[in-house]
């Protein structure tokens, strides 16, 4: 579905909604609390990078960045999976075009297979910040710094998943730098806080005309930030799965413009094939402070100590 428009601004509809909200925390802390009575402890290291909010602030591109600094393999649930993503999901299989090794469905099940490996290896955990049934030994938050916490609210009258304290259960943030600053957001001043910048790369030269198109949880993010001609753009719920009829409708929509068709490399991987042979992507390139990697290593090192 697209991202409500009340999540980034409070509404009538936010109010309205507001008191859903408390019967969400309640039986999120409830799932919470009888998760936690399971808890799975891996024997290697595991690095959570997850997120408050309900998707959209850049999370799998900084998993990405730091398996790949690893070698690590990553374990995620695989969201909307398709024949066009190889039954693995949109994530998962750019991940895995990048060669990262990505373990897909049951977390702690993949955890158990990747603890009888012969390795020291950390694991990367896409997400899972919620779920307590898997010991974490280092959690990371990823917040964009253009979205913030949107209107502040919790499902469904906002976009969080939790308050604002939950933030106190994560070892560091990483924060994802935008021109302008949300509203009303800041972080922890107790919490360690990493910079890191995403810069969309073009293939097309700045004359070409272009017809952008993304189904992610923010798209203005991509239309916004995309160094590229855009004389036209067209927004989809994110993760959305594409049939032939839109594609072509889309084709025929940047033929009528005189106009190249471009997206994001999250939603390219959703197309068929013969779509993708149409139609360009801008690849983001992430760039975190390199600092993050030295307390990253850090913390590994204390780990392996710990370990004995």
């Amino acid at each position: 579905m697209k991202t409500p428009h009340w999540f980034l601004k409070r509404t009538i509809v936010s109010y309205l909604l507001w008191p859903l909200s408390g019967l969400y925390l309640l039986g999120s802390n409830i799932v919470f609390s009888f998760r936690k009575l399971h808890e799975y402890k891996s024997h290697r290291p595991i690095i959570c990078f997850g997120n408050i909010l309900s998707g959209g602030v850049g999370k799998t591109p900084i998993v990405r960045t730091v398996a790949k600094f690893f070698d690590a393999p990553v374990v995620m649930r695989g969201y909307k999976k398709s024949e066009s993503t190889d039954g693995i999901g949109d994530e998962a299989k750019m991940l895995s075009n990048d060669n990262i090794l990505v373990h897909v469905g049951n977390r702690k099940c993949n955890l158990i297979l990747l603890n009888k490996q012969k390795s020291n290896t950390p694991i990367i955990m896409d997400d899972g910040f919620q779920n307590s049934s898997i010991k974490k030994d280092i959690s990371v938050l990823v917040f964009d710094e253009g979205i913030g916490f949107g209107n502040g609210f919790l499902l469904p009258a906002g976009p969080m998943r939790e308050k604002k304290s939950a933030i106190l259960r994560a070892d560091a943030i990483i924060l994802i730098k935008r021109k302008n600053m949300a509203r009303d957001f800041s972080l922890p001043t107790n919490i360690p806080v990493f910079n890191a910048r995403n810069r969309e790369i073009c293939p097309f030269d700045k004359k070409t005309r272009v017809v952008a198109f993304a189904g992610i949880g923010y798209p203005d993010k991509f239309f916004n930030n995309i160094p590229c001609n855009v004389i036209d753009t067209v927004a989809f719920p994110d993760h959305y799965q594409y049939t032939d009829t839109d594609i072509k409708k889309l084709i025929k929509r940047a033929e009528s413009n005189k106009a190249k068709l471009l997206t994001t490399e999250k939603d390219w991987v959703r197309l068929p094939i013969w779509a993708q042979q149409e139609i360009a992507f801008s690849a983001l390139d992430t760039e975190i402070d390199g600092k993050f990697f030295n307390w990253l290593k850090e913390r590994l090192h204390d780990y392996d100590n710990k370990q004995g």
